[in-house]
């Protein structure tokens, strides 16, 4: 009878030395929360941080020892409470943006490099792989560009009429509506394999894997016609933006499907919730990235005519991204 009374005692005993330091937490909470934060004294400054702690190493005992779920869920909401008046509330948002841009993001970028190179690895072999299928067996272009994506630019077109693809302004002018269309397509793609990644991430590699054969079936119409070097300075423009972010997407989606499949030490739910706070601001890169190639698309790709300075541009954003996200060196990155 005596043991099973310790548990009970245990619990009472380890509520009563501690209560007085939660409620006067949650009393200065209160306090703050209701706008009267100036009229904190230098006692209750110095005080909430100590009480944050203290709130913080009771809850860490209380989940170790499996006391009551109320008292833990308690002391989970008083620590969350104490987290954001102390630190989230602290930084402007300006702050928390330029934090987010310089530290979260590439941060996030590198804790993913592992699945960024499978994603890449298999894009790039997979347009080897459409442009090798499609020039041994033209039908398979059908396959795999569909007709709106062609429009035209398939293996009987002309090698005139290629060219003028890679030249021309879209017919009747219209570039904004043009950016518009090729940024809501490139974007649905990109977002696309990021949601596919909770299946395992199988779905995501599949869809890598289409996008990168339907450049290689583009390869394969325009090559035969010595277009090869102006189709790919008519890509890279836009092209080392674009491609960077949907592998990077799919690097994410990956990396929350690893996490499902594998979640090691940890329940799935966790080891998915940790990676899909990791991925999604991945995804947030991955979007202002989006904007910038359906800029370079819809304008940049189409008011520069001349190769070297396709090139040019393109290899000024490849380098751009890659000293942006992995250039940086820090003793840490926070994922």
């Amino acid at each position: 009878m005596t043991d099973a009374a310790r548990p009970l005692f245990s619990a009472a005993l380890f509520r009563a030395e501690r209560e007085a330091d939660w409620s006067r937490l949650e009393a200065l909470l209160d306090r703050v929360e209701k706008g009267s934060a100036r009229r904190l004294s230098d006692d209750d400054l110095t005080d909430l941080p100590r009480l944050y702690r203290a709130t913080l190493s009771a809850l860490s005992i209380a989940r170790e020892t499996s006391l009551d779920a109320a008292l833990i869920a308690y002391l989970e909401s008083l620590s969350r409470r104490a987290y954001f008046i102390l630190y989230s509330a602290r930084e402007p948002w300006g702050a928390k943006l330029r934090s987010f841009a310089a530290r979260g993001l590439p941060g996030a970028v590198r804790a993913i490099v592992p699945e960024t190179l499978v994603v890449a690895l298999l894009f790039f072999a997979s347009a080897l792989g459409g442009y090798f299928l499609v020039t041994a067996d033209p039908e398979w272009f059908g396959g795999i560009v569909s007709a709106d994506m062609a429009s035209g630019r398939d293996m009987e077109a002309s090698a005139d009429y290629l060219r003028s693809t890679l030249y021309d302004p879209p017919e009747g002018g219209g570039l904004e509506v043009f950016a518009t269309m090729l940024f809501t397509n490139n974007a649905g793609v990109a977002i696309l394999a990021f949601a596919l990644g909770f299946a395992f991430g199988v779905p995501t590699l599949l869809l890598i894997a289409a996008n990168g054969a339907l450049i290689g079936a583009f390869y394969a119409a325009f090559v035969p016609h010595g277009l090869g070097p102006n189709l790919t300075g008519w890509l890279m423009i836009h092209g080392t933006t674009e491609i960077l972010a949907i592998i990077l997407s799919g690097a994410a989606g990956l990396h929350i499907g690893r996490a499902v499949a594998f979640p090691g030490d940890r329940t799935r739910m966790a080891a998915a919730s940790d990676a899909g706070r990791r991925s999604a601001k991945v995804m947030i890169g991955v979007v202002a990235m989006m904007v910038v190639a359906g800029l370079l698309e819809g304008f940049g790709r189409q008011l520069i005519s001349q190769d070297l300075p396709r090139y040019a541009v393109g290899i000024v954003m490849l380098a751009f991204w890659t000293v942006y996200f992995y250039g940086q060196r820090s003793a840490r990155d926070h994922g």
